[in-house]
């Protein structure tokens, strides 16, 4: 089969598969979307006397098959297709003849990639945001039930000064709220249309981006074409910083409870059917859920690393170095959704022992309050604070 660069001779076998990689497995994320671009594309060409109505009509009723045949697993991208932009295109060409052959005018791979890339972004977004909400009412609901309940605070790992499940659980509330403020930031950032500006240079034709972007549900056009290729990296670099940030959450809030469902804290307990078995010890029950949640925060701020490193050090236009970027944002996405499912869940089957955590509220914890109840007396902090210190190192 011909690549739609084809230049009248072969590519070596082993360069070809070494240059595709893994595209045409990623790709299929992105046939929906491809083919949604394409539609609005096809219509703006319509509306430019590019292609007439009945072309358009036509390419629209294929890219609609092509759509319900991915939906059904049918529509499969080959290693020599090397992506599902050349996939479609050659399912149109086959369909439709000429007429297939015109639907690439006024586009590059390029900003074709990068539309669908966008577009699949913003869905992931929103289903992120949607997700984050999930999770806050879990956190809700469990404070509702014990928040209540008292237990130590540590600092350097050391009991220190009273906390408790309310004021544990909306921490991370109110972290997941400035979460949102990041999220909102980064959709507005990809909520740009790059569709039009080809390779980098834009297009030799009058065409109608706005067109397009208000087709494809996108709040503005991306104008500058060497900027949309720039953007490439730089903006998946800001969705995996605030994935990141959400997993850190998830990191601290996995550390916590490993630690308070240990049998010497005993503070809280996870449900059974989320803990493992050990194949050598038959009285373990193992946390692995947290475990992994844990370590995947350092997986995804990984991608992120990854992808600033990809970017770097290239000259402006299209390089094919940001093909590399697909996989880690992709990845980052299914990371985070998974994690956000998985601690929803979490809270609404975590229980704290109310016995335990009150068994645990040792006197050395109310020191500090000690020291204030003198100064409210009227006694210098500092002396406050050297008179309760020496009085507990009297009782030791």
């Amino acid at each position: 089969m011909k690549k739609l660069w084809d230049k009248g001779y072969g590519l070596n076998k082993t360069i070809e598969s070494y240059t595709v990689g893994n595209d045409p497995q990623l790709d299929q994320k992105l046939v929906y979307y491809d083919c949604v671009a394409s539609k609005a594309h096809a219509k703006m060409l319509g509306k430019m006397n590019l292609l007439t109505d009945d072309e358009v009509q036509d390419l629209n009723r294929e890219l609609d098959k092509i759509i319900e045949l991915n939906k059904l697993g049918e529509f499969v991208i080959r290693e020599d297709q090397e992506d599902c932009h050349t996939a479609i295109e050659m399912f149109l060409i086959e369909s439709l003849g000429d007429v297939g052959k015109k639907i690439h005018t006024a586009r590059s791979r390029n900003d074709q990639v990068l539309t669908a890339l966008r577009l699949y972004s913003k869905d992931q977004l929103d289903c992120i945001e949607q997700l984050i909400n999930d999770f806050t009412d879990a956190v809700k609901e469990f404070t509702r039930n014990y928040g209540h309940v008292q237990f130590p605070g540590y600092t350097h790992m050391r009991k220190a000064m009273p906390s408790s499940f309310e004021r544990w659980g909306n921490a991370f509330m109110d972290s997941m709220n400035d979460n949102l403020v990041l999220l909102s930031t980064v959709k507005m950032l990809v909520d740009q249309s790059p569709l039009g500006t080809a390779a980098g240079f834009g297009i030799p034709l009058d065409i109608d981006r706005k067109f397009t972007a208000k087709e494809l549900g996108f709040s503005r056009v991306q104008e500058n074409p060497i900027y949309v290729q720039h953007s490439r990296g730089k903006f998946e670099i800001s969705i995996l910083h605030m994935v990141s940030q959400i997993m850190l959450d998830l990191n601290r809030i996995a550390s916590d409870l490993i630690l308070f469902s240990m049998a010497e804290f005993g503070y809280v307990e996870l449900p059974d059917e989320f803990c493992t078995g050990s194949s050598i010890m038959p009285q373990k029950k193992n946390p692995d859920l947290l475990e992994l949640l844990r370590a995947k925060y350092h997986v995804v701020s990984s991608y992120e690393f990854q992808i600033s490193r990809i970017s770097s050090d290239l000259i402006s236009g299209y390089n094919r170095d940001a093909q590399l970027t697909k996989e880690p944002v992709m990845n980052g996405f299914s990371i985070i959704s998974a994690s956000l499912r998985i601690a929803t869940l979490l809270f609404q089957g975590l229980s704290v022992n109310e016995e335990k955590c009150n068994n645990a509220m040792t006197d050395e914890i109310y020191a500090t309050a000690q020291v204030y109840n003198l100064v409210k007396q009227g006694i210098p902090f500092r002396d406050a604070y050297q008179q309760v210190a020496n009085s507990m190192e009297n009782v030791k």
